[in-house]
């Protein structure tokens, strides 16, 4: 079996070019992952605009009143069901979109399309003025975008295969995962100058001066956010070259599709099951990653009275803290190998969001665990994909990489529904985080049993 952690080589001068602008659509794409589902827009739902004014009137000002805990948390409940609809939607689609993506040719164009509808949907969100009539808008905008977001994605890490070669896949695709982390620091802090920090007057944010009534300076922050991920998509649209035909394999009907990818599944069951054992693990963990970051933010805000500026300085510190964690677990898991390293971080993660409930409602706390959670994500991100890579069979890594990353969405609905569902049962918002506290631990018995074996596909 190939070293698939043995230093590759340098890549050709003209190679570089593709690889910078494949990984420049990670980059852009913190725009959404970063400001729309994680800190700035899904956390601006939840806040108290969305909320019927009386009760905020009523509540004077005390973010303990029993009304408004409870109108807030069922604000949290509504972009919680819309991300899970938005994740059914994902797990009966995903699966085809992604097998077929190797078979139409046409990756680039699918990658345009759904990119395309996500920068529509974040700059439709303009339009979602802070009153409590639009919150159903903003929460389906929100669930749209990741529905078009998660398609992107599938065929974006298809082609992985296209800008690297089996020596170097591991470095390419950490150099874009870097790529996002570093994405997102730039654009929270380019937001947080421009939009969300007051500079002296309490009504306007950031050096524009843009007013803060009805959420405009959120609103417009977005909109530009819609912009930068819309500029960092074209350099992968128009320097990487497409799959050549004679790779393509034969085109089938979509109906036809299924029965494809069930014949890949039977052959994974039969010849490989460690392989899918560690798929659908992998998905459940990785979902409950997912809702680290969606509704990290909302907690903070709600629970733990973070502002808007607040919970974007967090971002900042949240992002340094993952990409410096990632690059230090890449170490480990050469020394130690990728399970290890997996089964360490789930641990962690567990342990530091369990910990929320007890923290009662010091911000500094919030800090210490909220920075805990975020040190283990990257490290199991990066260390899932590099399992893979071990085990993937020769010639057969995109097809394992892109049933990876459409399995990994297939039950992206778990952590956004038992969050809802905590949620919306006690009315209140910090309990929501055992939902995903439940789903990492599923995830972490699931993988608990399985073994690095390499796949087998016939």
């Amino acid at each position: 079996m190939t070293d698939n952690n043995s230093p590759g080589p340098t890549p050709s001068t003209p190679a570089r070019r593709p690889v910078l602008a494949w990984a420049l659509w990670d980059w852009g794409s913190a725009a959404f992952n970063a400001v729309v589902t994680t800190f700035v827009f899904s956390t601006y739902l939840a806040s108290s605009l969305f909320v019927d004014p009386a009760v905020v009137t009523a509540a004077g000002g005390d973010p303990d009143d029993p009304a408004l805990v409870r109108a807030l948390a069922q604000n949290a409940s509504t972009v919680g069901v819309a991300l899970m609809i938005a994740g059914i939607a994902v797990a009966v689609l995903a699966p085809v979109l992604g097998q077929r993506s190797d078979g139409t040719g046409r990756r680039k164009l699918w990658l345009g399309v759904n990119t395309g509808v996500v920068v529509l949907a974040m700059a439709a969100m303009v339009f979602v003025e802070g009153t409590p009539e639009l919150l159903v808008l903003g929460a389906t905008l929100l669930a749209v975008g990741n529905v078009f977001f998660e398609f992107a994605s599938v065929n974006y890490y298809a082609m992985l295969t296209q800008v690297s070669t089996r020596e170097n896949i591991g470095r390419v695709s950490g150099f874009g995962w870097g790529m996002g982390y570093v994405g997102g620091i730039v654009l929270l802090l380019v937001l947080l100058v421009l939009f969300i920090q007051s500079f002296g007057d309490p009504a306007t944010g950031g050096l524009l001066a843009v007013p803060e009534e009805g959420g405009l300076n959120i609103r417009l922050a977005v909109l530009a956010s819609a912009v930068w991920f819309a500029a960092f998509a074209i350099p992968v649209l128009v320097r990487v070259p497409e799959i050549p035909a004679q790779e393509r394999r034969v085109r089938v009907g979509f109906l036809q599709s299924y029965v494809v990818l069930w014949g890949t599944l039977r052959s994974l069951w039969r010849d490989s099951r460690q392989v899918l054992m560690f798929l659908l693990a992998s998905a459940v963990f990785r979902d409950g990653l997912a809702g680290v970051f969606t509704f990290g933010a909302i907690i903070a805000a709600q629970v733990f009275g973070f502002s808007s500026t607040e919970v974007l300085y967090f971002a900042v510190a949240a992002n340094v803290v993952a990409g410096i964690s990632t690059m230090v677990s890449g170490r480990l898991d050469d020394r130690f190998g990728p399970k290890r390293v997996i089964v360490v971080a789930l641990t962690g993660l567990i342990v530091a969001g369990t910990a929320v409930l007890f923290i009662g409602t010091s911000q500094a706390a919030f800090w210490v665990a909220g920075l805990v959670l975020t040190m283990f994500v990257g490290p199991v991100q990066s260390a899932s994909r590099s399992f893979l890579a071990r085990v993937a069979p020769e010639g057969r890594e995109g097809e394992m990489f892109g049933l990876y990353a459409t399995t990994g969405r297939a039950v992206s609905f778990l952590a956004p529904g038992l969050f809802a569902l905590f949620v919306a049962t006690t009315g209140d918002t910090r309990l929501g985080i055992l939902g995903i506290v439940l789903v990492l631990a599923a995830g972490l018995a699931l993988l608990l049993p399985v073994a690095a074996r390499p796949a087998v596909i016939r």
